[in-house]
């Protein structure tokens, strides 16, 4: 088992160019064009904060432009929604691949799709992938392997008239401090049709369905065996309440699954922001640093040792000439984890930077 800061410090430093917008809406193999019948925003920034009204249908810091469509959509079909890093942006420009992360959807009956803001109670989960460990792959890479579809089933149990149709995606590349995960959603407006009727959902909340502790927000992805529970409440089924389950662990194609029936197991290690309640320093391949963190800031064992110093093709070098200095202990390890996540919060400070090297803590 071993962490590499390089590889977080590497997902920290993608920037903006990573972001992701959920752009267009297919259904009965219609093609919508970009922003019709999706509230789009105008800048492809993530959600941090789940207590935020955003965390529903974005919006806040990602103003949203409205739509006056209505889309219709046969319960029990399949639709797609097209993913891109902007509006302008094609297939092969989906998400960068360090924003790894669980896949969801979401829908809301409402009244007037139109107007309905999504905040607040209604909303039922209606399907999720999250991390294969058969294969290795996460939910957000087989995304970008179809080019960006993410494929959704409408169950056909439910009664017909206006939704909000929410497709999710969660970047954990930064999750292991608080507000660190990252979340891209946007709503679509949908009519429902040729429904049932015969079930109703259980429903939950936005915000509020989220806290910013559940294992799967606050998660360390650079921890190896990866265990993941993706967050929020179970998938509805029609045929009976919902499932925890995790995505299926044998997938054969690249395209997200129509259903969720695999078995879930459950996380072996999870961050905490709760300090060691013994020993001297850190555990092997403990927290020992971050924003936030209030535990131990010293190894207990094992030894950090410098890997390359890479920061340079950053083009600092020419700021700084010859300041860059190598560390080899465990305290040059925090230093790391701070900047890291300081950079990706938009936060970072020269002097942090400027001693920015790669480093791999083993035993």
């Amino acid at each position: 088992m071993k962490f590499s800061s390089s590889v977080a410090a590497a997902a920290a430093l993608t920037g903006a160019s990573a972001h992701t917008i959920m752009t267009n809406l297919v259904s009965n193999g219609v093609v919508n064009g970009v922003g019709v019948g999706i509230r789009v925003p105008s800048y492809d920034g993530p959600i941090t904060d789940v207590s935020t009204s955003d965390i529903a249908c974005n919006g806040g810091p990602n103003p949203t432009t409205p739509s006056n469509v209505v889309i219709d959509v046969k319960a029990g079909s399949n639709v797609q929604t097209y993913w891109r890093h902007t509006l302008t942006s094609t297939s092969s420009d989906v998400i960068d691949s360090s924003h790894k992360g669980p896949v969801m959807a979401y829908m809301k009956k409402v009244s007037d799709a139109t107007t309905d803001t999504g905040i607040g109670g209604g909303w039922f989960k209606i399907s999720q992938e999250g991390y294969d460990s058969s294969t290795g792959l996460w939910a957000v890479d087989k995304l970008i392997a179809s080019g960006g579809v993410q494929t959704i089933p409408i169950p056909s149990c439910i009664a017909n008239g206006q939704y909000l149709l929410r497709g999710e995606i969660i970047a954990l590349h930064s999750a292991s401090s608080k507000n660190g995960a990252q979340f891209y959603m946007e709503c679509a407006q949908i009519n429902v049709t040729g429904g049932t009727g015969s079930v109703t959902p259980a429903t939950v909340s936005l915000p509020g369905a989220y806290k910013s502790t559940d294992p799967g927000i606050l998660f360390n992805l650079y921890v190896s065996p990866i265990s993941y529970t993706i967050p929020g409440p179970s998938v509805f089924s029609c045929s009976g309440g919902g499932s925890n389950t995790q995505p299926p662990t044998n997938p054969t194609t690249t395209a997200p699954p129509t259903q969720q029936t695999s078995t879930t197991a459950p996380p072996t290690q999870q961050t905490s922001t709760t300090p060691p309640t013994s020993g001297t320093g850190a555990p092997l391949y403990g927290q020992c640093g971050g924003t936030g963190w209030t535990g131990a800031t010293t190894c207990a064992s094992g030894t950090c040792k410098a890997t390359n110093e890479w920061i340079y093709k950053l083009e600092l070098k020419e700021r700084y000439g010859d300041k860059h200095r190598e560390e080899t202990d465990c305290e040059s390890e925090i230093k790391i984890a701070q900047a890291a996540a300081k950079f990706s919060l938009g936060m970072v400070h020269e002097e942090l930077i400027k001693n920015y090297a790669s480093y791999e803590y083993s035993s």
